[in-house]
């Protein structure tokens, strides 16, 4: 197939943008940090335009704008990890980065958390906070009130500070 006719009319572009909002969500749950999760989405989307022509069309778009991200996530920590910041009095006493398991175990009890919730909660949150859809498409979606949707979200969300804070 021509490469040409997989992205006319700007269906490329469309399906990216589309996608953002995944993005916005995946670079939260590396850094934790609005300002350093924007930045990752940025580059992410910069090199995708860059690189566009090694995607393959018929291919997994999520996929690869998901493995860009992650790629560049692992290049800017191993950068950070040679970069210290600052004088101090003796930096061989630094350490160079933070344990990376606190993070990891912290993803995962989210993860562990979220998947405990009742799943018509956890497709509720999953839709609107993960996915970054309205509670009007909501609604459509699952069929019910926008009240019930607004309800679900946040009693999800509440369920999952409930059940993180007596893990934590």
């Amino acid at each position: 197939m021509d490469r040409t006719e997989e992205f006319d009319e700007g269906s490329f572009d469309r399906k990216v943008v589309d996608l953002i909002p995944a993005l916005r969500a995946y670079a939260w749950s590396l850094h934790r940090n609005r300002a350093d999760s924007d930045d990752l989405v940025q580059e992410t989307l910069l090199r995708a335009l860059l690189y566009v022509d090694s995607f393959q069309p018929g291919t997994n778009l999520r996929g690869w704008l998901f493995r860009i991200m992650r790629n560049r996530f692992y290049t800017s920590r191993q950068s950070a990890r040679r970069e210290m910041v600052g004088i101090a009095d003796c930096v061989s006493e630094l350490p160079a980065t933070a344990p990376a398991q606190e993070l990891h175990m912290e993803v995962r009890e989210v993860g562990r958390a979220f998947s405990a919730l009742p799943a018509h909660y956890r497709q509720t949150l999953a839709y609107v906070v993960l996915g970054g859809n309205s509670y009007e498409k909501a609604s459509e979606r699952f069929n019910c009130n926008i009240g019930t949707v607004k309800s679900r979200v946040s009693r999800g969300r509440a369920l999952m500070k409930s059940a993180l804070e007596t893990r934590g």
